[in-house]
């Protein structure tokens, strides 16, 4: 499929179809083997390079599963119903195909959501994985608003990972206060 996404770049006007052509061209250069291990290398076995995109703003906690809930949702509103073979709903390229062939404005929406994350996923590749660099920028490059220029600026957009579980549902009431027991003994023979 390189010759046949190449010679489309070759057709678009601007600056984007180039950052593409940078990574494509480095991939017709390689041999396959070099190209699979380093895409494993670098997506597959690093955390820092995930392409989950809830995954950098709620991290492994419960809440996470609320948002490929939410993912799911949207793909469903749109009239997509996909098979995900395995594959979790937040994932980039599903949400890049579901812009590009279902629903522009819906995913560009996903995307601006998870601006944080492409930002943060786009400054790791630039420090470890030059040659994906370029399809980040490409797509941080079609948001509103300019890129963060650092990571603390990209995690600032994110905020730290929250974990949404305690007893908020419960009554306080029924809570012991600190320092009172859990247990009475009263009535107890």
């Amino acid at each position: 499929m390189l010759p046949t996404l190449r010679a489309a770049l070759a057709e678009l006007p601007g600056p984007l179809p180039q950052l593409l052509e940078t990574t494509a061209s480095q991939l017709a250069h390689d041999d396959e083997a070099v190209a699979c291990r380093r895409y494993v290398d670098t997506f597959d076995l690093s955390r820092r390079h995930a392409l989950h995109l809830s995954y950098w703003t709620d991290g492994d906690t419960r809440r996470r599963g609320e948002a490929l809930a939410a993912f799911k949702q949207r793909y469903r509103d749109s009239g997509w119903v996909v098979d995900l073979d395995g594959e979790l709903p937040d994932f980039l390229p599903l949400v890049l195909e579901f812009a590009a062939r279902v629903d522009l404005t819906a995913g560009r929406s996903i995307l601006s959501e998870y601006r944080a994350s492409l930002e943060l996923l786009r400054i790791e590749l630039a420090a470890d994985a030059p040659v994906y660099a370029p399809v980040l920028e490409a797509v941080c490059a079609t948001l509103p608003g300019p890129s963060p220029t650092n990571r603390a600026e990209a995690m600032a957009l994110a905020g730290p990972p929250v974990e949404q579980v305690g007893l908020e549902p419960f009554d306080p009431r029924l809570l012991p206060l600190a320092g009172e027991p859990r247990y009475s003994s009263e009535g107890a023979h």
